[in-house]
């Protein structure tokens, strides 16, 4: 699900994973020192305060209008993630 929509050409890509509403993880392009920008987690969810995830997207968002929210509900998010182009 598209939670916000960037800049068609060159706006960040979010990525928040979970699994059956549960878990939810944000990876984010990580520029690394050879060049590619691979998708990295940069925070999780914490069960006894899940407000902080939420505000902490809505942080980012505010910071950079151009940057895009995907949200996806599934099994291995971190197999999911493996297969994105770096």
């Amino acid at each position: 699900m598209v939670l916000s929509k960037g800049e068609r050409d060159a706006g960040t890509i979010l990525i928040v994973t979970m699994f059956r509403g549960a878990d939810a993880r944000l990876y984010e392009r990580m520029p690394q020192l050879d060049g590619t920008r691979p998708f990295e987690c940069t925070k999780s969810q914490n069960v006894e305060k899940p407000q902080e995830f939420d505000e902490y997207i809505a942080r980012r968002r505010s910071q950079d209008p151009d940057v895009w929210v995907l949200e996806v509900d599934i099994d291995e998010a971190e197999r999911f993630i493996a297969l994105l182009p770096v």
